[in-house]
C-alpha cells in the first residue's frame, strides 16, 4: 500500500491548513481551547464553528454534489480528518448527522428524504441525534422496547432512549422502534425520522462523570411521525440500523488520528514531570513504555489506512471498522490511565501541575466512554470473531 499523497492532495492539505489558521476560534492554535460549559452558550459556539466549516466548503467533502456535498475524493476526506485531529479542532455539533445519518440517507433513503434532509444536515440548519440505546437495551440493540403504532398515514411513538448524543441541540432524531413482534427479536423493527420539536418529545441532559453533558435521555409520548419518514421497509429496520452503525464505527475509528496527539501529549507530560532534577522521560522503564505506546499507536493508524482501502474500492464501510474501533478505544484508555499514573511519579510547578492533572483526569474519565459508544468492546470482539474470522456465534441460553 502506498501511503504517499499526490502533489494535488498535498496542495489540498495546504489549502485546508491555511483556512484553519484563519478560521479556528481566536487563540485556538496557541492553546486557548475553552468550549463553554453552559449548554446555550455551547450551542452557539459549536453552531458558529459548523457554519464556518460549511461556508468554507468543508462539510460533506466526499458527498455527491447533487445533495450539497463537495464531490471530493475519499483521500481528501481522509486528509481533512487528519488535519482536524492535528489541530484538535472543536467538535461538530452535528457530528451524528454528518458522520452517520447523512451517508445512510444518501445510500438507502428515498429521493424525497435525500432532498428534504441531507442539505439541511450539511448546512447545520437541522442538528440530528440517533435514538438507539435504551435503559435496558444497550449492547443488545435488538431488544429495544420503544414502540411505534400506525394510525392512518402516521405512527405514534412511545418509549425512552438514553445516552443520546447531542440530543439537547437536535431538531430531528433517527429512531429505531418496534412496530411488530417478529419470530426473532431483531425482526419487527423500523427506523423513523422523528421531529424533536413537538409536544410528545422530552429531552433530559445527563451529567457525565467527566463533568460534561454530551448525552441525554429522550422520552417519547405519542410523538407523531409521518409514513414518508420511514427509512427502508417497515419491520426491516434492523438492516438499516446495522448499515448506519458501519458508518458510526468508521467515524469512531478515526480516533487513530487523535491517538497520535494523545501520544505526543503523553511524551510531553513525561518530559515536563521531574524526579529530582531528571525528567521522567529519562527513566529507562518509562522510555520503554513510551516506545511501546508509540509502536501501537502508529500500528493503529496503519491498520486504519489498510481498512480504508476497502472503503475506497466499494464506497461502503465493512466489518473491518470494528477492528479499528476496538483497538483505538482500548489503547486510548490505556494511555490515559498510564498518564494519570505518571502524575504520581513526578513534580513540576504547582500551577502547571494542576493544569496537567485536570487535563489528564478529564481525558482518562472520557476514555471509558470511547470503549462503549458505537458498540462496546465486547460487541466489537464478537463482530470480528463471527463476521471476519468465521468463528461460531455465542451460544444463547
Amino acid at each position: 500500500m502506498d501511503l504517499a499523497y499526490s502533489a494535488e492532495e498535498e496542495l489540498f492539505r495546504q489549502r485546508l491548513r491555511g483556512w484553519l489558521e484563519t478560521n479556528l476560534p481566536e487563540g485556538w492554535l496557541t492553546g486557548k481551547r475553552d468550549i463553554p460549559k453552559d449548554l446555550k452558550e455551547q450551542e452557539r459556539f459549536l453552531k458558529d464553528w459548523h457554519h464556518r466549516l460549511y461556508e468554507g466548503g468543508w462539510m460533506g467533502l466526499a458527498w455527491p454534489k447533487e445533495y450539497g456535498g463537495q464531490g471530493a475524493t475519499l483521500i481528501e476526506q481522509l486528509i481533512y480528518e487528519e488535519e482536524m485531529a492535528r489541530v484538535e479542532a472543536p467538535p461538530l455539533i452535528n457530528a451524528i448527522g454528518i458522520s452517520n445519518i447523512g451517508p445512510t440517507l444518501i445510500h438507502i433513503g428515498t429521493e424525497e428524504q435525500r432532498r428534504k434532509y441531507v442539505p439541511k444536515i450539511l448546512s447545520g440548519e437541522e442538528t440530528w441525534c440517533q435514538g438507539y440505546s435504551e435503559p435496558n437495551s444497550g449492547s443488545d440493540l435488538a431488544s429495544v422496547q420503544t414502540r411505534a403504532e400506525r394510525n392512518g398515514n402516521r405512527y405514534k411513538i412511545n418509549g425512552q432512549k438514553t445516552w443520546t448524543s447531542y440530543s439537547m441541540f437536535a431538531q430531528r432524531c433517527f429512531v429505531l422502534a418496534r412496530t411488530s413482534k417478529g419470530e426473532k427479536k431483531h425482526h419487527g423493527l423500523t427506523v423513523f425520522l422523528v421531529d424533536m420539536n413537538q409536544p410528545g418529545v422530552e429531552v433530559r441532559p445527563i451529567q457525565q462523570i467527566d463533568g460534561g453533558q454530551k448525552f441525554s435521555e429522550v422520552f417519547f409520548e405519542n410523538a407523531i411521525v409521518e409514513v414518508d419518514d420511514i427509512v427502508g421497509e417497515v419491520d426491516r429496520g434492523w438492516e438499516v440500523a446495522m448499515f448506519l452503525l458501519k458508518f458510526e464505527r468508521v467515524g469512531a475509528a478515526q480516533l487513530s488520528f487523535r491517538l497520535q496527539n494523545i501520544y505526543k501529549d503523553l511524551v510531553n507530560l513525561a518530559q515536563t514531570l521531574k524526579n529530582g532534577n531528571q525528567p521522567l522521560s529519562k527513566d529507562p522503564i518509562i522510555r520503554q513504555k513510551l516506545s511501546d505506546f508509540y509502536t501501537r499507536s502508529l500500528g493503529s493508524l496503519v491498520n486504519y489506512y489498510r481498512n480504508l482501502t476497502r472503503l475506497l474500492h466499494t464506497g461502503q464501510p465493512g466489518s473491518e471498522g470494528s477492528i479499528d474501533k476496538l483497538y483505538t478505544s482500548e489503547l486510548e484508555k490505556e494511555i490515559c490511565e498510564y498518564a494519570v499514573g505518571l502524575l504520581s511519579q513526578g513534580t513540576t510547578s504547582p500551577e502547571k501541575y494542576q493544569k496537567l492533572e485536570e487535563k489528564w483526569h478529564y481525558k482518562w474519565l472520557f476514555s471509558f466512554g470511547t470503549t462503549i459508544q458505537a458498540g462496546t468492546s465486547e460487541i466489537q470482539r464478537n463482530i470480528i470473531a463471527e463476521r471476519m474470522l468465521g468463528l461460531p456465534k455465542d451460544i444463547k441460553n
